[in-house]
């Protein structure tokens, strides 16, 4: 028995010796990688160019998947490799991107997910903030939800477009898995319950079940609820896992979700306009002549181009009574020939036409 432990124990050392060369083979590899992008950084600042680029970065973690023979998990991959993607962006040029504040709301946690934790995040405490810091250089990106997929769009977002010339670049999904925060560990010691308005919606039927009777209320964000929370024993909010460590707070209930399939979509905003990659979406705003048919004759070259139409939203416009203003979403970029050639075909049945945006499609991975 000795003998086949001392075995096992010289099969293990030897494991982790080459392991450790590994491991010091894959960090002389990534400082060689940082050598290269530190020369890209200067090439790119020399010409003026656009330091991040979301398309890149999309073809880097799709070849890398593709050629990914295992057993190391893609999904695994992909995050290691967004990782180091955003600090060789950091050695490029530093990243500002702006996001719903305080850290820890799942806005924050999206912007991670596309940018990092190498980047500098600017938590502010309105999406209309985030569009003012983009557009007044405080931050190169924003990251903005625009809609749910059980409780649908996020109208503020989508007013914002109105006004604003900032382009969308990116699209990040997230599934979003709530829970029950408090300094308490007893539910039935909850006085009061905060959430963002949308995370209280996302949630009703959980708190109607569980917690009937118990006064609920709204905040700026969910984790301005937990830091509420945080501050009153008393109280629970309705925040992310990330907000329980951030607050020191106890998980006394894990997704509490009405949906097991709670997925918010977020945009990233910014002055840019991405190259195409090959799978793209398009965004676009307007508003229609008021006679009869219009959206009809507005939607049919898409039908004839068959442009798949992903999402339609209307509006009102607030600019004058009755008038709507449509967003779509479609499959495709705006470079490409039968998108181009549908837009323009617009033109003659809309009093206004805006692109907002074509940028890669995201994904849950």
């Amino acid at each position: 028995m000795a003998a086949g432990k001392q075995s096992h124990m010289e099969e293990l050392k030897k494991l982790r010796t080459n392991i450790d060369r590994i491991d010091d083979e894959i960090l002389k590899l990534l400082n060689r990688r940082a050598g290269f992008v530190v020369e890209v950084g200067r090439i790119k600042r020399d010409q003026k160019s656009t330091f991040y680029k979301p398309d890149r970065e999309r073809q880097i973690l799709e070849r890398l998947a593709k050629n990914n023979k295992g057993p190391f998990p893609n999904d695994a991959l992909k995050a290691i490799y967004r990782e180091i993607l955003a600090a060789s962006l950091a050695l490029e040029e530093p990243l500002k991107v702006s996001c719903l504040g305080p850290l820890g709301t799942f806005t924050h946690m999206a912007a991670l997910r596309q940018f990092g934790s190498s980047a500098a995040f600017v938590p502010v405490d309105s999406i209309k903030k985030v569009f003012e810091n983009v557009e007044s250089h405080k931050a190169e990106y924003g990251v903005v939800p625009i809609e749910n997929s059980n409780e649908g769009v996020v109208s503020h977002t989508l007013d914002m477009f109105m006004d604003s010339d900032l382009q969308v670049v990116a699209e990040i999904i997230l599934e979003v898995s709530h829970n029950l925060l408090s300094k308490q560990t007893n539910r039935t010691k909850i006085r009061k319950v905060f959430s963002h308005p949308q995370g209280l919606a996302q949630c009703r039927g959980w708190l109607e079940a569980n917690m009937p009777g118990v006064p609920i209320a709204e905040s700026t964000s969910t984790a301005k609820a937990a830091e509420l929370a945080a501050k009153d024993p008393f109280t629970a909010a309705i925040a992310s896992e990330v907000a329980a460590r951030m607050y020191d707070l106890n998980i006394i209930e894990r997704d509490i979700q009405d949906s097991r399939r709670n997925i918010t979509r977020f945009l990233v905003i910014s002055k840019e306009f991405p190259h195409r990659t090959g799978n793209d979406k398009t965004s676009i705003m307007f508003s229609i002549k008021h006679k009869p048919g219009s959206l009809y004759d507005v939607l049919l070259p898409f039908k004839r181009a068959k442009i798949n139409l992903t999402k339609i939203e209307s509006r009102p416009s607030k600019r004058k009574a009755w008038e709507y203003i449509f967003f779509v979403d479609m499959e495709g970029h705006v470079e490409d020939k039968r998108i181009k050639k549908a837009i323009d075909a617009l033109t003659d049945n809309c009093l206004y036409l805006k692109v907002l945006g074509s940028y890669p499609q995201g994904s849950t991975q």
